[in-house]
């Protein structure tokens, strides 16, 4: 690779980690505001506060160093067709009943962490939905795919720059049972961007990913899950598999759809 390529083209592998490496020392930094602010606020508004802050900035340095490596400050939010939004939505869907949570439940979790998420998943007010549904996927699209994967497409082939993207992007939730969730959730994004050049899908696929687990805490009682087997979860071992079964199937269903629909706009 030339000199020139160097320079024009950012970030490299090497980069990338360095952008999760200062990701998780600004988050770790900010931690203590947080930490500050629980002291005066509720923990889901200071929650709000540390996260708006923390990715905002994580955000606005890995933009800055785009920008003065390539001279590119404009990020693709092409509109997208209906079709693609319902495929994208239903695949999403299919991906959580079929793949991510059958994986996660396989990974035991350990009381003081099983704590911790407990005590997040009663947190069902306006700012937790913001954070989570509204602010996650933009902003972590805007550094993985917009920054990240979008300097890794040209220097590497396609699914390696997919693969790393998501696997930064599962390193940066800092525990194994989101790695998987967001490391699956971040190839189906990332394959997305490469074909459409734009956010839109990417942010849409977070979004309802997201927006799945945060209502699931109205309607699913989360202790008692985290305390029955995958079988007795999914109502039975028929039920099991043909959850897991069609889930997959209706997820390949989509992205094949999902394919057409990209080589058709890319013709058109």
């Amino acid at each position: 690779m030339t000199e020139e390529n160097e320079i024009s083209y950012y970030p490299s592998i090497k980069q990338s980690w360095g952008i999760v490496g200062i990701s998780l020392l600004i988050m770790a930094l900010f931690s203590f505001i947080y930490l500050v602010l629980n002291q005066y606020i509720d923990k889901s508004i200071s929650f709000f506060i540390y996260y708006i802050l923390s990715m905002g900035i994580i955000f606005w340095i890995a933009h800055k160093k785009k920008e003065r490596v390539t001279g590119a400050s404009i990020y693709n939010f092409n509109s997208s067709s209906f079709k693609n939004v319902i495929l994208v939505s239903v695949a999403v869907i299919s991906i959580q009943i079929g793949i991510t949570t059958p994986l996660v439940s396989m990974i035991p979790m350990p009381d003081s962490f099983e704590k911790i998420f407990l005590e997040v998943s009663k947190r069902t007010d306006i700012f937790s939905f913001i954070t989570i549904a509204i602010a996650a996927p933009i902003f972590e699209e805007l550094i993985f795919r917009g920054v990240i994967l979008d300097g890794l497409l040209k220097r590497y082939s396609p699914f390696q720059s997919i693969f790393i993207s998501s696997v930064l992007f599962g390193v940066m939730h800092l525990n194994p049972w989101q790695f998987i969730t967001a490391l699956v959730i971040g190839m189906f994004s990332g394959w997305a961007y490469y074909n459409t050049r734009s956010l839109t899908l990417s942010i849409l696929i977070h979004f309802v990913n997201n927006l799945a687990a945060f209502s699931s805490r109205y309607f699913l009682d989360t202790e008692a899950l985290l305390d029955q087997s995958l079988t007795k979860l999914y109502g039975g071992l028929l039920s099991l598999i043909v959850f897991i079964s069609g889930g997959i199937i209706v997820t390949v269903i989509c992205l094949y759809f999902l394919r057409l629909e990209f080589k058709k706009a890319q013709i058109n």
